[in-house]
């Protein structure tokens, strides 16, 4: 019985990460709405022969699934927070769901860039004033969708970027892509009307597809780091260097591994060498003043004396 108690006593927990309730409630508020936007802009474009209405429809059909993989990623990660099969938790399902979704938003921003430029090659007729209706309503219900993710992803530390929900940023930046190109499409739409220059709805969609593009880099360099566990330049990193070099236990770090395992925590696997008579604990001990540090490993390696 002792024995098992003393075990009991250095059991842990591996959920690392409670998830974010609001942000999956209001993310399958956001696809709803998505859709049914979709099909209006898709219909409406072929039916009044506007690039510009159409690159946003199939810009927001795209949006409208990778919105849905968000969901999904936030329902799989909670299902499976306790499985033990996930040595670190299961928030790494909700970047792996962020991670596809740039990849959606790379697909949309080349299917624009082809559409706008056959388009500009070869123009045809735009029946503006049915257009331009459709585009505004567009344009309301992506700003209505980032309201619904604007909470949640303002609330989540936005002066620290390592406690972003990726998974809900990458929702947010599909749908403030939505709205950037429903601008652009009503900009184009307008200004084809006032000063019949049809040219400019092509290139308002070469330019959505720009926004696009940069915008899906930027959260597939974020979520792709995260999944490679390229974190070694992390502050937390240095940290620890600091908590080793200041303590009064003489150690060099002989291997230092920190990855990332939740929003904003980390794991650590720690390998030291010294000649003094210190145990893992100790340095635990020291270490876990950095809240950050979920998970910390210590290992020593005892050098022999002169």
């Amino acid at each position: 019985m002792p024995y098992t108690i003393a075990v009991e006593n250095w059991k842990h927990t591996h959920v690392f990460d409670l998830g974010n309730p609001l942000a999956e409630k209001n993310t399958l508020r956001v696809v709803v709405l998505t859709a049914v936007m979709m099909v209006a802009e898709i219909v409406g474009g072929w039916m009044f022969n506007s690039m510009a209405l159409l690159a946003d429809g199939w810009h927001m059909s795209s949006h409208a699934v990778a919105l849905g993989l968000s969901v999904l990623a936030y329902a799989y990660a909670r299902k499976f927070a306790h499985d033990p099969r996930f040595a670190f938790g299961t928030w790494k399902i909700e970047i792996l769901g962020g991670y596809t979704s740039a990849l959606f938003l790379v697909g949309v921003a080349v299917f624009m860039f082809y559409e706008s430029l056959t388009r500009l090659f070869h123009p045809s007729p735009i029946m503006f004033d049915q257009a331009i209706p459709v585009a505004i309503i567009g344009l309301l219900v992506n700003l209505v969708c980032a309201w619904l993710l604007k909470d949640g992803h303002h609330h989540d530390h936005p002066a620290h970027d390592h406690h972003h929900d990726l998974n809900l940023r990458s929702a947010y930046v599909h749908v403030v892509a939505d709205a950037a190109t429903s601008v652009l499409a009503i900009s184009a739409l307008v200004g084809g009307k006032i000063w019949g220059a049809n040219w400019l709805d092509p290139v308002m969609g070469i330019g959505g597809g720009a926004l696009v593009l940069i915008w899906a880099y930027g959260l597939l360099r974020d979520t792709g780091r995260v999944l490679l566990d390229a974190e070694m330049n992390a502050p937390v990193v240095s940290e620890i260097r600091d908590v080793i070099r200041e303590s009064p236990v003489t150690a060099e770090i002989c291997d230092l591994h920190v990855w990332r395992v939740a929003k904003g925590k980390y794991a650590c696997v720690l390998s030291l060498a010294t000649m003094d008579d210190a145990s893992p604990d100790y340095f635990r001990e020291r270490l876990s003043i950095h809240d950050e540090l979920a998970h910390i490993t210590v290992e020593i390696n005892r050098l022999a004396s002169g």
